[in-house]
């Protein structure tokens, strides 16, 4: 996955970028001058709209912790859909509101005067009558040491005009994987790397940033005599559509970007550019890994604007230190 970024630059940029470029200005393509930019109107400030999807589920969760700090079994069994699911930490299912009542019921003769608090971390719809809840809870339990962190994913069902707990899940609190977490199936691609072929010779170096929170790639491509198009881009994990995407932007103006997804062989990277003349294009990147210092990367369905370009593949090397002075 090394050069990856190296081509998911010539290929995502190559979609549209430099290599397109050249080879529609070699061909004689007119190259169309870009429209002024029209000068934006200044607009008053607005205020962002709050989320009623979040709202919705904050006004609950208020409801939900002041009746369990109460201990008012009935109060929560009422947030439950009647063939409700609750999982607890251990993989014990409680399965109905009777169930359910019966452990509120023993939890409270157990731990009398317990204190809930819960902070949601994300709130999703999933069509019209899901919402997905994923956040943490925190019980405090009087005069004791048994205080319990967890991690929860609760599923929400639209119930009439009122939203009903169909499914709580509890989990250990272990840590929250970090943007480093997700991206170090990439961490190969870190070190110099070089492709050298008669049309041309392309140089990708990549480093983590200090905090370890995207991979940061440079690349400088020369073709022939022609001065060198630079790029540089960034890999980084996207929380919501919970891809690793990656960042493309050209010295001549382009730029692109591509989701990536894991493979048994390496990845596939799908991307989408836009040219500095306006041009768009899109493209495919296969990355298999030959061995610890040679990446093979197959580009295909490559279009620039109107244009299906050929599809193409490069063997990418990892470049040798330099001899010491």
């Amino acid at each position: 996955m090394k050069n990856l970024l190296l081509h998911a630059y010539l290929a995502t940029t190559l979609s549209v970028g430099f290599t397109g470029y050249l080879s529609a200005q070699e061909k004689g393509a007119a190259v169309a001058k870009p429209a002024a930019a029209p000068q934006p109107q200044a607009q008053p400030a607005a205020t962002p709209a709050a989320d009623p999807l979040l709202t919705k589920v904050q006004a609950d969760t208020a409801k939900f912790t002041a009746a369990f700090n109460g201990a008012k079994v009935d109060e929560l069994i009422g947030f439950f859909s009647p063939k409700a699911e609750f999982v607890d930490e251990e993989g014990t299912i409680y399965q109905g509101t009777e169930e359910i009542k019966a452990l509120f019921t023993a939890f409270f003769e157990k731990f009398p005067g317990a204190q809930l608090t819960m902070e949601a971390d994300s709130v999703r719809p999933l069509g019209d009558k899901l919402i997905i809840e994923e956040g943490v809870r925190q019980i405090a339990i009087p005069n004791t040491d048994n205080d319990a962190t967890l991690r929860y994913i609760a599923v929400h069902v639209k119930d009439g005009d009122a939203w009903k707990l169909a499914m709580v899940r509890e989990f250990t609190n272990d840590p929250v994987p970090t943007p480093y977490d997700y991206l170090m199936p990439l961490s190969m691609l870190e070190g110099d790397w070089v492709d050298e072929n008669p049309e041309g010779v392309t140089r990708v170096s990549y480093r983590w940033n200090e905090e370890k929170t995207f991979l940061l790639g440079e690349y400088v491509v020369q073709i022939g005599d022609r001065p060198a198009m630079k790029s540089s881009q960034r890999l980084g994990w996207d929380p919501v559509q919970l891809k690793i995407r990656s960042w493309t932007f050209d010295s001549d103006g382009g730029f692109s970007e591509g989701t990536w997804t894991a493979t048994d062989e390496g990845w596939i990277v799908k991307s989408t550019a836009t040219l500095p003349n306006g041009q768009t294009g899109s493209a495919t990147l296969t990355i298999s890994v030959k061995d610890d210092d040679q990446i093979l990367v197959k580009s295909f369905d490559r279009i620039i604007g109107d244009v299906v370009e050929e599809p193409f593949e490069i063997t990418i090397t990892r470049r040798p230190p330099e001899p010491a002075k």
